[in-house]
């Protein structure tokens, strides 16, 4: 595990009035210390109900969560006092943001916290399924030694395709660079190509990828993006790789690409069946048939929403946060 001693705790020379903050859900102990010693007045209520944290909301100028439930029009209303919500992680679609933003809520994440985590995992996710690590693994494991069943490809010079480059994308890009291919990706934001990657069109990105990566949030625009018509644009079959939101993809979709070797194989940190604190699956009974293929399949591999969620993470977003609402009210 990194080493804390970079997150020194100084005092804080802040001249505002006394801030009360609340925390929804557990963090690393930094953020509540430091934000301590800077002067706010914290408190913690990890048990109680939405309904119940909305009869006391008016008491509190913030608001540290994570996902445990969504921040909506009729929380809002009830939050008189609110300055920020900050949410320790990326991204933000557990808030009704245009709403927030309207009663001049400023809103915080932490995307910087854990985009090396999540750069890293792909490159894992991504390995493993082009060496065919985890079926070989389960193999050697029953006792069956099998080498030209479990021959691998090569990353080198392979064109890697990433959509969304902002935080995660970038740095799944710059950990490509010892690979010896050639990264392009896609964003509605122009003109942010750099060194390790370059800006191309959806199309031309469709027309070269033997690997897609996923590096967006889950908005209107990207909800169900990744469906039949769009994975039949590509080209060549191709990997693909989703550490993004589980409902940027069409399950049933991605399940009959595989079946059909359009997609030679999927790494999957997230998934459309996610709740929407992403602590548990929707799954509670009999499980859909998409979701079943995925588990039985060779050439898939699940992780729980962990590509971002490591020590040294749990600790940079933290560390994050703590910086942006002191940023916050230095600048105020």
């Amino acid at each position: 595990m990194q080493n804390l001693s970079a997150f020194v705790v100084k005092k804080s020379t802040l001249n505002t009035k006394e801030i009360n903050i609340l925390h929804i859900d557990s963090n690393h102990p930094l953020l509540w210390e430091q934000l301590e010693n800077a002067g706010f007045h914290n408190e913690a209520d990890f048990t109680s109900t939405k309904e119940e944290v909305e009869t006391k909301i008016h008491n509190y100028h913030g608001i540290v969560i994570r996902s445990r439930f969504k921040i909506d029009k009729q929380f809002l209303d009830k939050a008189i006092n609110l300055q920020f919500i900050a949410r320790v992680g990326a991204g933000l679609e557990s808030i009704d943001c245009d709403y927030a933003t309207s009663k001049g809520v400023h809103l915080i994440a932490a995307p910087e916290g854990n985009r090396n985590a999540v750069g890293e995992h792909a490159i894992g996710m991504l390995l493993s399924l082009l060496n065919k690590l985890n079926r070989a693994d389960r193999l050697v494991r029953e006792g069956k030694w099998i080498r030209e069943g479990n021959r691998g490809y090569e990353l080198e010079g392979k064109t890697v395709g990433i959509i969304g480059y902002g935080n995660m994308g970038k740095s799944f890009a710059k950990k490509l660079r010892g690979f010896d291919v050639e990264v392009i990706f896609h964003d509605i934001i122009e003109n942010i190509g750099d060194e390790n990657a370059r800006q191309v069109s959806l199309s031309e990105l469709q027309q070269k990828a033997d690997v897609l990566s996923l590096h967006l949030p889950w908005t209107p625009e990207t909800d169900k993006m990744v469906n039949s018509q769009f994975i039949n644009s590509f080209a060549k079959p191709f990997w693909f790789i989703n550490t993004s939101r589980g409902k940027n993809v069409i399950t049933d979709d991605l399940v009959e690409a595989l079946q059909s070797g359009k997609i030679l194989g999927a790494g999957l940190d997230v998934l459309e069946y996610e709740k929407l604190s992403f602590e548990n699956l929707f799954i509670d009974t009999e499980k859909p048939a998409a979701f079943d293929y995925l588990l039985q399949a060779e050439n898939v591999l699940l992780t729980p929403h962990i590509a971002g969620w490591t020590f040294e993470s749990h600790a940079k977003l933290a560390q994050t946060i703590v910086d942006k609402i002191i940023l916050k009210y230095e600048q105020s």
